[in-house]
């Protein structure tokens, strides 16, 4: 009889504090990536595909997740297709930018989640970029919507973390108009469906 209140007991206590959480896999043609860069005489934008990813929910909020971008992927919009547009994307693939023939893909890992209610967070993890990790820290706006979440938010990278100098103010003096700005912007749109 002991034993069997006991069991109870311990049961009783092991379900009061387990966690049942859910995850969702990012789908990769729902979800997109902008990127958006200045210099002093103007700037561009364009896409990244999402590789892949995973948000984890538990007792309806996100608490861990990740994913990761296909940098070969990367598009040129704000250009007519032509030798503007191949000139500015063969240099953003190349050395002076994200070398993507050695490093092919991006990746974000969440660490932190501070919930700042309705349906906000905000996400701290390590950004990886050039092989390179550092920490990063934005805010997120998110929705669960029956067994698909939608998540956005606006990511603002300091390239020079990641060894990406060409062009900075920062290192180089004598710039003038060539200067580009070390920050560029990535808002990132991600869908993903629970399995």
């Amino acid at each position: 009889m002991i034993k069997a209140i006991l069991s109870v007991v311990i049961l009783s206590t092991l379900t009061a504090f387990s966690t049942f959480a859910d995850e969702y896999k990012v789908d990769p043609k729902a979800s997109n990536v902008k990127w958006t860069a200045e210099k002093v005489t103007g700037g561009h934008w364009g896409h990244i595909d999402i590789k892949s990813g995973n948000l984890i929910v538990d007792n309806g909020k996100i608490t861990d997740g990740q994913f990761t971008t296909d940098m070969s992927s990367i598009v040129v919009k704000d250009l007519e297709p032509g030798e503007w547009n191949t000139k500015l994307l063969n240099h953003l693939k190349s050395e002076d930018f994200f070398h993507v023939a050695k490093y092919k893909e991006s990746d974000f890992d969440i660490r932190i989640i501070k919930d700042l209610g309705n349906g906000k967070i905000k996400v701290t993890g390590d950004l990886t970029i050039k092989g390179i990790k550092k920490q990063i820290t934005f805010d997120t706006d998110y929705k669960i919507n029956g067994n698909k979440i939608t998540a956005n938010a606006v990511m603002v990278v300091d390239r020079t973390r990641y060894d990406i100098k060409y062009g900075s103010g920062s290192f180089f003096d004598s710039l003038g108009d060539k200067t580009i700005y070390d920050e560029f912007t990535l808002n990132i749109n991600l869908v993903a469906n629970k399995i």
